[in-house]
C-alpha cells in the first residue's frame, strides 16, 4: 500500500520518495495529487502546522493503509 497523507484543505496525495534539494541540500518530500500531478515541498514545511479558524493543524495528516 502506498502512503498516504490528507491536506488539511481535504485533498489525498500519495508519498512518491524523500529526496535531496541539489542546490542547498534541503530534505524534501515528492508527493503525487490524485489528478496524478507530482509536487515538491521541503521536508520541513510538509511536516508543519498551519493556524486555520484559530486552530493549530498538521499541514498533511498520515492515512492509516486501510483501503478506503
Amino acid at each position: 500500500m502506498p502512503t498516504r497523507y490528507r491536506h488539511y484543505k481535504g485533498g489525498i496525495y500519495e508519498l512518491v520518495c524523500e529526496a535531496v534539494l541539489e542546490a542547498d541540500h534541503t530534505p524534501v518530500i515528492v508527493y503525487r495529487g490524485q489528478d496524478g500531478v507530482v509536487w515538491v515541498r521541503p521536508r520541513d514545511a510538509f511536516f508543519e502546522t498551519v493556524t486555520v479558524d484559530g486552530r493549530i493543524l498538521p499541514r498533511f495528516t498520515l492515512l492509516d493503509a486501510t483501503p478506503a
